[in-house]
């Protein structure tokens, strides 16, 4: 009998603190150790952390048994205890792997993109303290922790966002980003003040093996409304990942981050912070499953996000906009996979999405630097004789995206819409299972026709670069020049170039599992098999993923669709995502190859609802005129009445009464001693009528 194989803890402290060090290292001393140390040390320490975030999930994969533990105390109160400790299976260890490789290569990729930049050292210090945030996340064994990591990713993204702090609009997306979290943040901590209340711990393990006892319990929410208390709390928990995981509503701060430098565009909108609300439901799937109320919440909203913001991405022309609704309407895929009870799918969705997301930021941003900091695809054209390794890597990462088979992204996405198909045919009277099913058929679509529009600006067709002088459009440009000029890549008359190895390498090493990841682990992560769907294995997320059995879409799907990755892929020749990706695909060409001159009038004719896209359904009016603006007003009122009545009427008119009354009696003492006798007697005379009233 082979010994039993123990993840070790100093293992696991060091993954989370050798990114704290090296951030720690850079952000005090950075200018005394110059930059080449302070990315050396960062990017030692988060390589280090990789390694040893694959080691673990190796042990795991071999057999080794789970880890959770707590490892400090940091306060016990009566029955009450907070502690620092990592659960670590195979979910947490999936994870681990996927924000430190990705982060690692946004630091390589940094180096490149962030080398004349005066805030060199900040920036590598912000992002190694990022990867320790969503470490801290991630690997938690409890609600404390998970929160102190929810909200360290969220200040951390406050800085990055708000990096170029001399440019407004970069100061106002951070703080966008930052309210529109807290709104969020404020439900997440509802949620967990639940379970503390109703089930008295914030472990983990010990609040899903107790979780029945709120099963039956009700609460009233409003005068005669009683509400199932597992629903109230999963809603709860759930609006912290609307927040996070940028879930309409509470979506419109993610686009305006595209303010901040092109690796934190990667790092948070790909594989790290906005996958944090995803993995927290994933991991919360014991609660979750205890409510259909809430997983219909989640489905609706889900639903609503990928078909909805999807379609904002058409009428972008900035090419970092484009891929942030891409980001959206992604993140709405993976949401909807949680609300029919597909946990895996959608953590699955999660892993591949970084990869050929990462890419795609990073891509654009090697657009970017080649453009001498141009974003706006109506600038570019004809880019890939001039940038051929950043074109081939954006093809790979946009067939992926679009969810064309045997990428990795056919793989998870396909999954999920047979998983909601499943669910739309077992609930045919739910219009929520209809509805969704409507949103992520036709959003494949959406997504095919703005990734090829973007491929067709930037790469394709004559080069807008130039004006008709054959000097580049972008040397009289000052677009972007408060955030760049501090870059030092001039604005000057220079072609377009493919970008330094630190950038076009992390390209290449994000392609690769862009292309490979999903036909070597779909198998094994969802459908219990091994790599090519022959012999049956435990489920990879047993343990990890907790849900009912009548609920278990995913098993129901690989009955019916699996058998293998290569069989599978040539189904998805055959299902309906794909020809309306096609139609995408061919709608794209046929308006920004074949026949450009086509879109004026398209344009034309589509008038408003290109207004409305263009207005991201007025969305922004409603948050920033609505809600902040209404506040403003509030305050100005406030301000008002503050100073109208409670200063001037309440303090200052009280103030004044005295003074009146002090004035006038002042008059009366004249300091003549006649005055004061007749005054007596006239007070005499009034006291003996008042006698002589009274005694009759």
């Amino acid at each position: 009998m082979s010994p039993e194989i123990l993840i070790s803890k100093t293992q696991l402290i060091l993954i989370v603190l050798l990114p704290l060090l090296g951030s720690i290292v850079a952000g005090l001393f950075g200018r005394k150790i110059g930059r080449t140390a302070s990315h050396s040390v960062t990017i030692l320490g988060v390589a280090a952390s990789c390694v040893l975030s694959a080691h673990v999930l190796w042990q795991l994969l071999q057999g080794a048994v789970p880890f959770n533990e707590n490892l400090y105390t940091w306060f016990q109160v009566g029955n009450y205890s907070a502690h620092v400790g990592f659960m670590v299976d195979k979910l947490t260890a999936m994870m681990m792997v996927v924000v430190t490789f990705v982060s690692l290569l946004v630091h390589i990729y940094t180096i490149g993109y962030m080398a004349e930049d005066d805030g060199y050292h900040r920036f590598f210090s912000y992002i190694s303290l990022f990867t320790f945030s969503m470490l801290m996340l991630v690997m938690s064994n409890n609600f404390l922790q998970l929160f102190f990591g929810w909200e360290a990713v969220g200040l951390v993204s406050y800085l990055l966002i708000g990096f170029w702090f001399k440019k407004p609009t970069a100061i106002f997306a951070n703080l966008k980003a930052f309210l529109v979290n807290r709104v969020g943040d404020f439900g997440f901590l509802l949620g967990i003040a639940g379970v503390l209340f109703w089930i008295g711990t914030l472990d983990y393990a010990t609040a899903f093996a107790n979780a029945g006892v709120m099963r039956d319990l009700t609460i009233t929410v409003l005068p005669g409304q009683e509400w199932s208390v597992p629903t109230v709390v999963c809603i709860c928990l759930f609006i912290g990942a609307m927040g996070k995981s940028a879930q309409v509503p509470l979506h419109v701060w993610l686009p305006d981050s595209m303010e901040g430098p092109t690796p934190i565009s990667a790092l948070i909108h790909a594989a790290t912070m906005v996958t944090a609300g995803i993995f927290m439901v994933a991991r919360m799937s014991p609660l979750f499953e205890m409510s259909t109320t809430a997983l219909n919440f989640i489905l609706v909203i889900g639903a609503t996000t990928a078909f909805w913001t999807g379609l904002i991405g058409m009428v972008q022309n900035d090419i970092k906009r484009v891929v942030a609704y891409s980001t959206l309407s992604q993140l709405g895929y993976m949401t909807v996979a949680l609300g029919v009870s597909a946990y895996s799918a959608a953590v699955f969705h999660l892993m591949t999405h970084a990869f050929f997301k990462a890419l795609l930021f990073l891509g654009a941003g090697s657009v970017i630097i080649g453009m001498h900091h141009e974003q706006d695809m109506r600038k570019m054209g004809g880019l890939r004789k001039y940038m051929p390794i950043t074109h081939l890597t954006m093809w790979v990462g946009t067939l992926a995206l679009v969810g064309t088979p045997f990428f990795s992204g056919f793989y998870s996405k396909d999954t999920i819409i047979e998983a909601v198909a499943h669910h739309a045919g077992e609930h045919s009277g739910s219009l929520i299972a209809q509805y969704a099913n409507f949103a992520v058929l036709l959003g494949a679509f959406v997504t095919s026709f703005y990734s090829f529009r973007l491929l067709y600006l930037t790469f394709f067709g004559q080069e807008r670069f130039r004006d008709a002088h054959g000097h580049d459009a972008h040397a009289h440009d000052d677009h972007h020049a408060d955030a760049h000029d501090h870059h030092g890549h001039g604005h000057g008359a220079h072609e377009p170039h493919e970008s330094p190895w630190v950038v076009t390498l992390p390209l290449i090493l994000l392609a690769i599992p862009s292309i490979a990841i999903g036909f070597l682990t779909v198998g094994p992560m969802l459908f219990g098999t091994d790599m090519m769907g022959h012999e049956k294995q435990l489920p990879f997320f047993l343990g990890a993923i907790d849900l009912l059995k009548e609920r278990d879409v995913i098993a129901a799907v690989g009955a019916q669709v699996w058998h293998g990755p290569v069989a599978f892929a040539l189904h998805g020749f055959q299902a309906p995502a794909f020809y309306l990706a096609l139609m995408g695909f061919l709608l794209a060409t046929l308006l920004y190859m074949v026949k450009p001159e086509w879109r004026a009038g398209i344009t034309r004719t589509l008038a408003w609802p290109i207004r409305v896209l263009d207005r991201k359904y007025f969305m922004d009016d409603l948050w920033i005129g609505g809600f902040a603006g209404g506040g403003v007003k509030l305050g100005k009122l406030s301000r008002l009445f503050d100073g109208k009545v409670v200063d001037g009427l309440a303090v200052n008119g009280s103030a004044n009464l005295v003074g009146l009354t002090a004035g006038l009696v002042r008059k009366l003492q004249s300091g003549y001693l006649y005055h004061y006798a007749f005054a007596m007697i006239l007070g005499l005379v009034a006291l003996l009528a008042l006698a002589n009233h009274y005694w009759q």
